[in-house]
This record gives C-alpha cells, sequence and structure tokens, in this order.
C-alpha cells in the first residue's frame, strides 16, 4: 500500500498510519518511497515536535490484538526518521525531549527492545549548523587585498568551492520553507547569508577586473577569471561558476569594448559555452543537464531550484478539502528538496590553506554598492559621443540609419517624426550628423515631448522567472531583487540602468481591446475599439467621378481595419499648411508632413504596409487596382494618436 493506495489527498493521519504499515516484521521497508518523503515534506505541514507527538500517542493508545506488532512498527518507523535525518534529533530541543518520554513509555511498557531502536544518543552534533557567520559591514569604506596574482587558477577555484559549500551545507528544510512561502529573507540569516556570498563573488569579480588601469591589464583579469570558471564546472560547483559568469556578463564589465577587444578568439569561445550553459534559456536546460550528469560532490545553482520550489507552491495548493495533503504538491516538492538536502552531506576532499580562506572572505566582504561599482567602469572607459540611437541600432557600424532601421527605431521613440523629416539631404539613410542636428534644431519641442513620456514609476522586484535588461539587454542576474520594473508599462532594467532608459513609459490600458482576440498589449500604443476608423480625404477637383464613391479598406499588420472614402489624390505632396481634419479631438492644428513618394509596383507587401481592397467593387472588371497605404502612428502628448496616412502612387493594371 503506498501513495498511489492514497489516491491525490489524504489526511495527515492517513499518511502517517500508511507509512507505519509499510515496515515488516523485521523493520525492512519495501521500495515504496514514501516514509521519506512524508518524513522530509512534514515539515511543510506540521511541526516535528507535533508528528512525534503523534507517534507516541499511537504508540500509547494501541490496544487491539496486535499491539504489539503495531508499537513495533512505530518503533521502526522512528528509528528510521532518527537514521535519514539525524540533525533535526540534535538540533530540535523539543524533539530530544519527546524522544526521551517516548523510551521512557517503553521501559514502562516493558517493551526494553523498543528503547534501542530509538536511542538518539550517538546522533553526531550539528552544532556547527546553529552558528551563522553574519556579514560585518564596515562604517567606512576600506580597503582589503584584492591582488590574487599569485594564485593559480585552480586554487582559487578551489578555495571559492569550500567557501560556498560551507554555506551551503548550513541551509536547513525550514530555510528553504521559509523562503518558498513567504517570498522574503526574513528571519531567515542562513539563506540570506548564502545568498550575500553569491553577490559578493559577483561584485568582487567586477572589482577584480576593474581594478587594472589598462584594458590589455583588465582583459587579463577577465581570462583568468573565465580559467576560474572552467576549473569550478570541473569541481562541480555551478553556484559559483554562476557567480563568476554573472559578474563577467554585468553591465558594468560588458560595456568595457576596448577591454574585450584584447580577448583573444579562444577566450572568447570558452567565455561563450560558459554562458550558454548557465543561460536562461528553455528553463536553464543547458544547465540542468549539465548538473544531472555529474556523479558525487556537487553543489547547485541554488536560485534555479528556488524557482523551482516557487513554481510548484504557486501552482499547487497545500490542503484539499481543507484537512487532506495535496499529495501531488508533496510529492513535486519532494523532488526538489530531496535532491538540495541530500547534496549537503557528500564530501568535498578539498584542502584550503585558511589563511588564504580568511583573506578571500574579507574580501568578498568589501562594502561596494552597484552604483559605485559602475562608476567605476564609467572612469576606466567613459561613455562616447555616439548617440544611443546610434549604438542601438546602426548594425553595421558604417555611421548610418536606414528607413527600414528607423522603423524599429519609431515603436520606442514616438516622439521622433517622419523619416522623411530626419533625412535631410534625401538619400534614403539618416547619417549621425543629420540625427545630431535634427535633435538640437527640435530640442525645446522633444523635451516637452519626452518629458512626462519618459517618467518611469520603477519599483524593486524580484523576479520568477528569466527576465533582461531592457536598456542593455543583459541578464538580471541574482536570486532576489534582481532589479527594477515600471508599474505602469512594465519595463525592467537594471539599478544602474533605471536613469539610462531610453524608451516611452506606455501605461498599460485595462479597458476593450480590438476585437475578441487582441488584447492591449504592453509598450504598444492602444487603439480604440468598436467599428473601423473612417478617413476623409480632403475634397479636391475630381476628373474621375466613379471613384468619389468607393472606399477601400486597410489591413494593418496587427490586423486593424481602416476604411477609406477616396476622393482622389492630392494635389500637392509638399508639407500641408492646413490641418487635413478639422475635428475637436484632434489637438494638433500644425502642419503635418508626407514623405516623399516613390514609384513603386506593389505585387509584393512590405513588412509594415496595409493592403487595401474596394469594399464596393461589383465586378472584378471594374478598374482593377492595387493600393498601398502605409499608416505611421504617433503618440504626442495627451492630445490622443495623430495617424498619418502615407499614400504611394496607385498602378492601374
Amino acid at each position: 500500500m503506498g501513495s498511489n493506495t492514497l489516491g491525490k489527498a489524504a489526511t495527515l493521519d492517513e499518511l502517517l498510519s500508511t507509512c507505519i504499515k509499510m515496515f515488516d516484521h523485521k523493520g525492512e521497508l519495501s521500495s515504496n518511497h514514501l516514509p521519506r518523503t512524508f518524513l522530509l515534506m512534514h515539515r511543510w505541514y506540521l511541526p516535528s515536535t507535533e508528528l512525534a507527538g503523534k507517534l507516541l500517542s499511537l504508540y500509547r493508545d494501541a490496544s487491539e490484538e496486535n499491539c504489539s506488532e503495531i508499537r513495533l512498527k512505530i518503533c521502526y518507523f522512528m528509528r528510521y526518521w532518527i537514521l535519514e535525518f539525524p540533525a533535526e534529533f540534535n538540533l530540535d530541543l523539543g524533539l530530544v525531549r519527546l524522544t526521551e518520554e517516548f523510551q521512557e513509555l517503553a521501559s514502562r511498557l516493558g517493551y526494553e527492545e523498543h528503547i534501542h531502536l530509538i536511542d538518539i544518543s550517538s546522533i553526531p552534533s550539528y552544532d556547527w549548523m546553529r552558528r551563522v557567520t553574519q556579514r560585518k559591514k564596515p562604517s567606512k569604506k576600506g580597503k582589503a587585498c584584492l591582488l590574487f596574482d599569485h594564485l593559480e587558477p585552480i586554487e582559487l577555484a578551489e578555495h571559492l568551492t569550500f567557501l560556498e559549500h560551507k554555506s551551503f551545507r548550513r541551509i536547513s528544510f525550514t530555510n528553504y520553507q521559509s523562503y518558498v512561502i513567504h517570498g522574503c529573507l526574513e528571519n531567515n540569516p542562513t539563506l540570506e547569508r548564502s545568498i550575500t556570498l553569491f553577490n559578493g563573488i559577483s561584485k568582487w569579480v567586477q572589482l577584480m577586473v576593474l581594478s587594472k588601469p589598462t584594458p590589455q591589464q583588465r582583459a587579463e583579469v577577465i581570462t583568468k577569471f573565465i580559467n576560474v570558471a572552467q576549473k569550478l564546472l570541473h569541481l562541480q560547483t555551478f553556484n559559483t561558476l554562476m557567480a563568476v559568469v554573472g559578474g563577467l556578463s554585468h553591465s558594468s564589465i560588458s560595456r568595457l569594448k576596448e577591454t574585450h577587444f584584447h580577448l583573444s578568439s579562444e577566450v572568447t569561445k570558452d567565455w561563450n559555452e560558459m554562458t550558454e550553459l548557465v543561460s536562461s534559456n528553455g528553463n536553464y536546460c543547458s544547465y540542468r543537464k549539465a548538473f544531472a550528469d555529474c556523479v558525487g560532490f556537487k553543489i547547485p545553482i541554488l536560485g534555479v531550484h528556488l524557482k523551482d520550489l516557487i513554481a510548484v507552491h504557486v501552482v499547487f495548493p497545500d490542503w484539499i478539502d481543507e484537512n487532506k495533503v495535496n499529495i501531488v504538491k508533496m510529492q513535486q516538492l519532494s523532488v526538489t528538496l530531496n535532491e538540495l538536502v541530500s547534496l549537503q552531506t557528500a564530501s568535498h576532499h578539498l584542502e584550503p590553506n585558511m589563511d588564504l580562506i580568511n583573506l578571500l572572505t574579507l574580501s568578498l566582504d568589501l562594502y561596494h554598492t552597484e552604483d559605485d561599482i559602475y562608476k567605476l567602469s564609467l572612469v576606466l572607459e567613459p561613455r562616447t559621443s555616439k548617440s544611443s540611437v546610434f549604438r542601438n541600432y546602426d548594425h553595421d557600424h558604417d555611421g548610418y540609419i536606414s528607413q527600414e532601421d528607423f522603423e524599429s527605431i519609431a515603436a520606442n521613440f514616438p516622439f521622433l517624426d517622419s523619416f522623411c523629416v530626419l533625412d535631410k539631404d534625401q538619400d534614403g539613410l539618416i547619417s549621425k550628423g543629420e540625427m545630431m542636428a535634427y535633435f538640437l534644431r527640435a530640442k525645446s519641442q522633444l523635451q516637452c515631448k519626452m518629458g512626462p513620456g519618459f517618467i518611469h514609476n520603477f519599483q524593486e522586484m524580484t523576479y520568477l522567472k528569466p527576465t533582461f535588461c531592457e536598456h542593455c539587454a543583459g541578464f538580471l542576474w541574482g536570486i532576489i531583487k534582481q532589479g527594477f520594473k515600471c508599474k505602469d508599462c512594465g519595463a525592467n532594467c537594471h539599478k544602474q540602468c533605471r536613469d539610462l532608459l531610453v524608451l516611452a513609459c506606455r501605461k498599460f490600458v485595462r479597458g476593450t481591446s480590438l476585437g475578441s482576440s487582441h488584447g492591449s498589449l504592453p509598450n504598444s500604443p492602444s487603439l480604440p475599439s468598436g467599428q473601423d476608423e473612417v478617413f476623409n480625404f480632403p475634397s479636391v477637383t475630381s476628373q474621375n467621378q466613379d471613384l468619389d464613391s468607393r472606399a477601400i479598406t486597410l489591413v494593418t499588420g496587427n490586423s486593424q481595419k481602416i476604411s477609406v472614402h477616396l476622393q482622389r489624390v492630392t494635389t500637392s505632396q509638399a508639407t500641408q499648411t492646413e490641418p487635413l481634419w478639422h475635428e475637436p479631438d484632434w489637438g494638433d492644428s500644425g502642419p503635418h508632413t508626407f514623405p516623399k513618394m516613390k514609384s513603386k509596383f506593389c505585387g509584393k507587401s512590405g513588412k509594415n504596409k496595409g493592403f487595401a481592397k474596394w469594399e464596393n467593387e461589383k465586378s472584378s472588371t471594374q478598374a482593377d487596382m492595387d493600393i498601398t497605404v502605409t499608416t505611421t502612428a504617433h503618440v504626442l502628448d495627451k492630445n490622443g494618436p495623430e495617424m498619418l496616412l502615407e499614400r504611394q502612387e496607385m498602378e492601374a493594371s
């Protein structure tokens, strides 16, 4: 009888009774893993002292004909608990007292052999788990030795592994449980110290690189740490490996272009392999495969497994029908927790130099904030005068932005004018000079347009899934409070990237959406729902009246339909001095610019173009023609959206 017999839910008493009955008269246990799972997970539902009290009551109240057999199996279950989880009987004084009371009861009832089964006198001491080293923060910034040039990568990796294992083995089941349930480190100093060590290694790696004055020297330090990462992989210390890779991937290091220029191709290849190993792609599939293939001593990436526990805890309830344990959740949690608890007992076979351990511990506890480190990075390699637009979108670094690239820029810079306005010489490319001239010329207007739209409402966040920075595209490393998220538009970024983010804050619209299957998306302007919008082109003298009563339906890339009544092409393609639509809702009454039009057949549709079709076409033989209309959406201040319909030539077949 096992968990399959119990089904998906059972009371605690039913679980306890089932586990006891799984022991035979010799104390042997079948292959069923339910007893270990229950003993591992029981603290999720009740304290250990309460479970021991239940066992004591069952032992005392046994009155059936086979009461001796039941009492013997209860003692077998207690012995199994002591052998599998001895630390509980050393650290929990209440559990120790109940065990002694259990022995006294067995002695009074005349079961001398039972006393030996529940003997805890030979349990080793786990007092070291009570003593958690606290991080000592100096009153003011001090200096400590950061020069480990005399250490080989393998020595450095071994000493870091020793520190990691020392911290990892102190984490108990209740520490994991507290973090998963409460989502914070309050009253959890053991896990807090482990996370502090992780972040300390990451910051220390950055400081070691930035302590060198020249790009060549900094490249040598990066090369050394990549070699350290390889040694950590050989030692199967994945958590420290993640910290080292996270430090080298941090924006304060990744932005050092001159430094990375001095890295050899072989080192760059090794670095790419390391980053791919701990990448979040496929829910850390590369790491999970490598971790599963390892045997013996290994230290997992704690943050990954904590997120697994949180995911299970969020999806499944603890109880079903108020008093029944959700066995499915219990088994899912036990898979991860059992692995974490089992790895703490593995021996490392390391022989560290304690003087180096103390020096390394002092170095990792240096008082430096992320802002301090990033400012140091800016001092070593200041920002170039190249604008962020060119840095992010001039992919071939030729100093020009094509119209295709500009269309992707426009999504993040809604205050920019159309392509032809910035392309002053009308050569189809925007140069750096043209972009800078435009910003200088329109500085006052841009400040007005950018001001309120670029103020984000950032809040420090703990991300439960892999997230990347909107500014530097770097991974938000760490276990908790990895970055900041805008509460209005959902933009995510590093702490040091908050003031550098050039992205409009487009608040989520929680109203109706376009159609039943298209909701409002973040970072995209919301459009009102309802019937198709209808635009009338300005009235001009028409030479062909049969077109005046005709209408076309525009189908844009996001499936929006816009009906347009044609009255004939405008007589001028230059800047219009009068507004196209005289409606009170259109607050902007200034000039509207139409781009220079180019003749092009419409056999193929462009990426951002719409397709036009006649709504009132009676016959396929009548004036068969294609019309291409490009729509460009701008959001200006609070006066509502401005829609420019850029008409290209009509090509009659």
